[in-house]
């Protein structure tokens, strides 16, 4: 079915970051040809066009949402505009009068505007190939799913039709994670064991819980202290305790405070769960203990702090002096050397930003998919924050010299020849 969609025999080229779309792509030719017919040559670059733009709209529908006029700007010299009104261009019309051209004023050579490119705006309106056009989806196929399964906002408002037509202003958001699972590598053939292995994993432990409906019994006040600390309390300490470190200390960095919000979050979306087992509350407390470490984490100092003793003395030497230098616990805080702190530095950050996580969709850590360079291109009317996998639909495209804002693979003549194929039936 891929490869029939994709048409590697006959092409077709689809709105689609695939290798084989890639391929056809590279190979493309001009319908045009002199043996054929004015009818058979609109009836091929209409064909050939209509593949790429909007395949997933209907032709009636397609009918009823093309325009004949075409949206376009003109440059215009603001010095002028901002001299005279336009008046003057009138003077002396029907009585013989012409204006002189100034010999001082030099004119520049523009380049043709390509109206033609612009035959299929309409369809860069519609919501799922405004999802395309901002790269967050890696097809209009799979943009057009994430609207469905209402995992996209308009304006702050769950949207599930796909031909929703934007409007200038019109803020349209879908959630980081599909984003990340459309524009990510997919996993190998080891990740996807390891997921399976994980997935079974969970599956069998939550069946070895049985569910039972909780029983109310009266606890004397004396038997407060032995009864087993409960995990949901436990996760509830611990968060409040990484709120009380974010609040508290001044001088922590950046990437610092984004760990422990990381934590923090991790910590409420594990309250959320129904059943919340010890081993999660264990992680999340040594994940608690190696932040709160790090914090302590210092390099190696020429000159030593405690009083100097034979044993203490050897030890800064050798952690000093020999470039095999080992890190060393003094007091509360681990001392390291400067370049082990660095390595372990990058390491975390690393780790933080992109962590290995097998219960993912994608392959971790995240990296782009492959043949994404070729399409990793964003419009002029669209503003788009991939950070928060936002975009704002700034304005309806339009045509300027030299420029069609309206990306297509195909050249003037053939959405000419498609625009003729559909004038004539308005």
């Amino acid at each position: 079915m891929r490869h029939r969609f994709y048409g590697l025999k006959k092409i077709k080229v689809r709105q689609s970051w695939n290798k084989y779309n890639l391929y056809n792509l590279s190979r493309i030719k001009s319908p045009i040809s002199q043996q054929q017919t004015f009818f058979q040559q609109k009836w091929a670059a209409k064909s050939l066009s209509r593949g790429y733009h909007g395949e997933t709209i209907r032709e009636k529908h397609w009918q009823r949402m093309f325009r004949p006029t075409l949206r376009s700007v003109v440059p215009m010299n603001h010095e002028y505009l901002a001299r005279t009104d336009g008046s003057e261009q009138a003077l002396g019309r029907g009585s013989g009068l012409e204006m002189r051209p100034d010999p001082d004023r030099k004119l520049r050579g523009l380049a043709r505007t390509p109206y033609m490119n612009m035959v299929y705006a309409p369809t860069e309106r519609r919501l799922d190939t405004a999802i395309f056009r901002a790269l967050f989806a890696s097809s209009t196929r799979q943009a057009r799913q994430f609207v469905v399964h209402g995992y996209v906002k308009v304006n702050g408002k769950k949207m599930i039709y796909p031909g929703y037509q934007l409007n200038p202003g019109d803020m349209f958001q879908v959630e980081p994670e599909r984003v990340l699972f459309a524009t990510g590598a997919p996993k190998d053939r080891n990740e996807r064991r390891a997921g399976r292995k994980l997935r079974a994993l969970a599956k069998s432990s939550s069946a070895d819980i049985p569910e039972k409906e909780p029983e109310i019994q009266a606890v004397p006040e004396d038997a407060e202290e032995q009864v087993p600390q409960d995990p949901k309390g436990v996760l509830t300490s611990l968060l409040t305790q990484a709120k009380s470190i974010l609040n508290t200390t001044d001088d922590l960095s950046g990437k610092k405070k984004r760990a422990l919000r990381a934590f923090s979050k991790e910590v409420k979306r594990t309250l959320s769960r129904k059943t919340t087992d010890t081993t999660i509350t264990d992680s999340l407390d040594a994940q608690l203990l190696e932040l709160t470490s790090r914090l302590n984490i210092s390099e190696t100092s020429t000159k030593p702090t405690t009083p100097t003793t034979p044993t203490a003395t050897t030890a800064t030497t050798e952690t000093n002096g020999s470039p095999d230098a080992k890190p060393r616990i003094d007091g509360s805080t681990i001392v390291l050397p400067s370049d082990e702190r660095r390595m372990l530095r990058e390491a975390l950050a690393e780790a933080r930003e992109n962590p290995i996580d097998p219960s993912k969709a994608y392959a971790t850590p995240w990296r782009p998919r492959e043949y994404m360079s070729a399409f990793a291109f964003v419009p002029r009317y669209l503003e788009v924050h991939h950070k928060i996998c936002s975009a704002v639909y700034l304005r309806h495209p339009v045509a300027r010299p030299g420029l069609g804002e309206v990306p297509t693979p195909f050249p003037a003549e053939v959405n000419g020849l498609a625009f003729n194929w559909y004038l004539r039936r308005r």
